[in-house]
């Protein structure tokens, strides 16, 4: 018998000193069983990184063809396409062309290092395209903050996040592989 999803209740307070976004978002999030709590919180901040009211997590693992968040336009476009992990050079070339703008947030240490050198000639040719990398120990620590009922603050200024959960500080430096600061 399959497991089910994990169901995790957030409060979301997103400081965004860089685009001037402040707003909170309540969500459910739903964790797949093969999905670990620091990927969980990956996909957390990848989405307070590109907060916005029309901004939604989606299945996420168990659907192929769905990024795991994304931002559609009133008219059903995709504006924003937020893929978490290490995608195959098809998944980014199909990705360039379904959505306005793609970013991937890879993470995993020398792993991600690796698939980078590996896709990043064939992803020369996407001007939508950007690659923001967390290193291991941020992602590691993110883990720990995991609940299933978080009222996350994240605050962003000058490209770097902290990101608090009652008493608890973990401070994120995004590195940016491919694509605007």
């Amino acid at each position: 018998m399959a497991q089910n999803a994990t169901i995790y209740k957030i409060e979301l307070s997103v400081s965004d000193m860089d685009r001037h976004y402040y707003e909170t978002h309540k969500l459910t999030v739903a964790k797949h069983p093969s999905e670990t709590d620091e990927r969980l919180m990956v996909r957390i901040v990848a989405f307070a990184l590109n907060a916005h009211e029309h901004l939604e997590l989606t299945k996420g693992l168990s659907t192929d063809n769905e990024p795991d968040i994304w931002q559609k336009s009133l008219s059903g476009e995709i504006d924003v396409w937020v893929a978490l992990g290490l995608p195959s050079e098809k998944v980014i070339r199909q990705s360039c062309s379904k959505a306005a703008k793609v970013i991937v947030y890879p993470y995993g240490g020398r792993t991600a290092e690796i698939w980078w050198d590996k896709v990043k000639n064939g992803t020369t040719r996407f001007d939508n395209l950007r690659v923001i990398s967390f290193s291991e120990t941020d992602t590691a620590a993110l883990a720990k903050l995991a609940s299933r009922a978080m009222k996350l603050q994240v605050n962003i200024q000058d490209g770097e996040v902290m990101v608090s959960v009652d008493e608890s500080v973990v401070y994120i430096a995004p590195d940016s592989w491919k694509g605007a600061a």
